[in-house]
């Protein structure tokens, strides 16, 4: 089969891989109808070392079920089914919490022999743990939102319940990419009632807006902070969405959110310590986030995008097929799209 693999920074191929096979009897082989290149992505093609071996890539990805291991209960083949960011078994004390991320027997696509969702096919470890089997076929207009709860809304979704937003409450979303617009829909499914945007890109912005953006600060570092204690009248904002992950990107996050606030942070580190440590202690301060645990997240959201509530899938601005995927990595790269979907 084709699959997406990475060399280097700015060195993606496509390529004949192994084909997918099951191994293990709670296996199922996904052929891969719809998938996205993530803006985590773009951190190794940033970044990354070259390798002479490579490295698969993909982590969202919607398929129909070819076939099924002997211990599968949960899905049947011909299932159309939706896979969250990491794969996990589902009965775990970890999985029963809702952070099916640290589950104790999961793991992550594209590691330890795992296959990329970048690809014609996966097998999927754990697949009544992992899966979701989706309502609709391949073809159905939602495919492009419900692709977004594989990871994207999941992770905006996590950003806004760490940061606590609710009802009535300002909330700052740090970053205008997919995550951050992903970000702003969560804010406003969870009824806030002013989201101001950090971003600076006029289509980005246009899109925020539509999703419920009120407010659009595009100043960057202190004049940023200063014009959303402006907006807030001196207090800040009771939630602070990172979604970015630079240390200037946290810097402010930590400096517009006010005293008692949260900061939910799901945009990758590029950095060491958390910065502000001290500023942030003596407001009492709440941070939290991580990676975010889709799978926790895709029943909730799934009606809401089933009866276009939200409309998740409108933060893809550009469709390629599977030969098309290194140049969509450029596009992305060099921010002329937002996030790119790929079909098969």
């Amino acid at each position: 089969m084709r699959a997406t693999i990475m060399y280097g920074a700015g060195d993606v191929r496509i390529e004949n891989v192994p084909d997918a096979t099951l191994v293990e009897p709670t296996d199922v082989l996904v052929r891969v109808t719809h998938a996205a290149i993530c803006g985590g992505d773009m951190w190794p093609y940033k970044q990354m070392q070259a390798s002479a071996a490579g490295q698969r890539m993909g982590h969202e990805f919607i398929g129909v079920v070819d076939a099924i291991g002997a211990e599968v209960r949960s899905v049947k083949a011909g299932d159309v089914v939706i896979a969250p960011d990491a794969w996990s078994d589902g009965t775990c004390a970890f999985c029963q919490e809702g952070l099916q991320t640290s589950c104790l027997h999961g793991g992550w696509w594209a590691s330890d022999g795992v296959d990329g969702g970048q690809g014609e096919a996966v097998r999927v470890p754990q697949a009544d743990g992992t899966l979701v089997v989706l309502p609709v076929g391949p073809e159905d207009a939602l495919m492009p939102s419900l692709l977004t709860l594989s990871d994207v809304m999941g992770t905006g979704h996590h950003a806004a319940v760490a940061a606590r937003v609710g009802p009535g409450k300002t909330v700052a979303v740090v970053g205008d990419g997919a995550v951050g617009l992903c970000g702003v829909i969560a804010a406003k499914r969870l009824g806030a009632e002013r989201i101001i945007l950090l971003g600076s890109y006029p289509d980005r912005i246009g899109l925020a807006r539509k999703f419920g953006a009120t407010d659009v600060v595009s100043e960057r570092g202190d004049e940023a902070v200063a014009r959303v204690r402006e907006l807030t009248g001196g207090f800040g904002a009771h939630s602070v969405l990172e979604c970015v992950g630079h240390e200037q990107s946290t810097v402010t996050a930590l400096s517009i959110v006010r005293p008692g606030g949260a900061v939910g942070r799901v945009g990758l580190p590029q950095h060491g310590p958390i910065p502000t440590t001290l500023a942030t202690f003596f407001k009492n301060i709440t941070i939290g986030g991580g990676p975010a645990p889709a799978r926790a997240y895709i029943e909730e959201l799934l009606p809401d995008v089933l009866e276009s509530r939200i409309e998740p899938g409108r933060v893809f601005d550009r469709v390629t097929n599977l030969d098309g995927v290194p140049d969509g990595y450029r596009a992305m790269n060099d921010r002329e799209a937002i996030k790119v979907l790929i079909e098969l």
